[in-house]
C-alpha cells in the first residue's frame, strides 16, 4: 500500500501563482444576478434547502477569489489522486455521470477532476451521435463498451440519459423508445451496481439567464466557438421542455443504487469544488485528510431524493 502524507503537507511549498490558469483568471467575474445570500445567523433547514433548489435561488453574489479557488482545488485534487490509487489497488470500478443543460459546465468540471489523475486508469467518455450500426443495437450497448475495468474510473460527459433528455426534447426518439428507457434505465444501473460498479450521477444546474450569457461568450470567443452547436442554439427556445424532461428523469431514475445529485453551477468554480468533495466523501480510502474533505455546501449540492415532494415528484423549475 502506498504511503501518503496529509494534503496540507504536500502543497505547503507550491506557489499558487504557478497553478492559476491565466485565461480563467482574466475571464469576467461579475456578481451573480438575483442571488439571495443567507442572512447573518440564518439556519440552513431542510425547508430552506428545498426552497433554494426548487426555486433555483443562488446563495452567493460574489465569486470565490481565484486564489481561494485554486487553493481548494489543488488540495482536493491531491485527495483525488489518493482515491485513484486506492481504486487501482483494490480493483474498484467507478462511473461518474455528468448531465445537465448545455453550457452548465460539464466539461470543465470533468477537467477539474481529471487534471492530475493518471490517464491510464481514468477515461472521459463523450460519444458522438450513434452510427447507423449503433442505431440497430440495444440502446445501452454502446455505453457498455465504455464501462471501466478493474481499477478504473470512467467520466461520462453526457451518457445514456441522452435518450430522456436531448432526444426526447428534440424529437429524435419515439414515444415508445422514451418510455422503454425510463423503465429500463434503473434496471440497467442496478445490474451495474450489483456487478461491483459504483455509479454517481451528477446533474449540473444553471439558470436560463446564465446559459444565455455563456452562449454569447461562445459566439465571440474563438477558443470556445467549437462548443456551440445547432442543438445548443435551440436550448433557450426549448427551456420548458428540458425542464419537464429533467424532472421526469429525476422521478423515474433516482434510486438508492444510483442516486442523482444536483450541483448548482451558476458559479462554476463553487460547483466544481462541491462535486469533487461529494465524490471524495463517498469512499473510505487510506490517508484521507478530513480537513480537505470538509462538509458539503447544502445550498450548492444536494441529492435529488431530499428535494422530491411527498408524492415523489420533482418540481425544480430552473428559471
Amino acid at each position: 500500500m502506498r504511503a501518503m502524507t496529509m494534503t496540507h503537507d504536500l502543497i505547503e511549498d507550491i506557489p499558487l501563482e504557478t497553478l492559476i490558469d491565466s485565461l480563467e483568471a482574466d475571464s469576467p467575474r461579475k456578481k451573480t444576478e438575483g442571488a439571495v445570500p443567507l442572512e447573518p445567523g440564518q439556519k440552513v433547514t431542510k425547508k430552506l434547502i428545498r426552497k433554494y433548489f426548487n426555486e433555483v435561488i443562488y446563495p452567493y453574489r460574489e465569486h470565490l477569489s481565484m486564489r481561494d479557488y485554486y487553493d481548494q482545488k489543488i488540495r482536493l485534487q491531491i485527495e483525488l489522486v489518493k482515491l485513484q490509487n486506492w481504486i487501482r489497488d483494490e480493483g474498484k470500478r467507478v462511473v461518474l455521470v455528468f448531465e445537465g443543460r448545455d453550457a452548465a459546465g460539464k466539461g470543465s468540471t470533468i477537467r477539474a477532476f481529471m487534471e492530475h489523475l493518471n490517464p491510464r486508469w481514468s477515461t472521459v467518455v463523450a460519444l458522438e451521435k450513434p452510427t447507423e450500426e449503433e442505431r440497430g443495437q440495444w440502446y445501452f450497448q454502446r455505453y457498455v463498451k465504455e464501462l471501466p475495468s478493474a481499477g478504473e474510473i470512467a467520466f461520462f460527459d453526457r451518457s445514456w440519459y441522452n435518450r430522456a433528455g436531448v432526444e426526447r426534447v428534440m424529437g429524435f426518439c419515439t414515444e415508445k423508445d422514451y418510455e422503454d428507457f425510463l423503465e429500463h434505465a434503473p434496471i440497467f444501473e442496478k445490474m451495474l451496481v450489483k456487478s461491483g460498479i459504483t455509479i454517481i450521477k451528477f446533474y449540473l444546474s444553471v439558470s436560463k439567464v446564465e446559459q444565455a450569457r455563456r452562449f454569447e461568450e461562445r459566439k465571440t470567443n474563438p477558443l470556445k466557438q467549437w462548443k456551440l452547436s445547432p442543438i445548443d442554439l435551440e436550448a433557450q427556445h426549448k427551456w420548458d421542455g428540458y425542464t419537464a424532461a429533467k424532472n421526469t428523469i429525476f422521478e423515474s431514475t433516482d434510486s438508492e443504487e444510483a442516486p442523482w445529485v444536483i450541483v448548482k453551477t451558476e458559479q462554476k468554480t463553487r460547483g466544481r469544488l462541491e462535486a469533487m468533495r461529494f465524490v471524495l466523501n463517498q469512499f473510505d480510502y487510506p490517508n484521507k485528510d478530513p480537513d480537505m474533505v470538509a462538509s458539503l455546501d447544502p445550498l450548492i449540492i444536494s441529492r435529488v431524493s431530499r428535494l422530491l415532494d411527498k408524492e415523489g415528484h420533482s418540481n425544480i423549475i430552473e428559471d
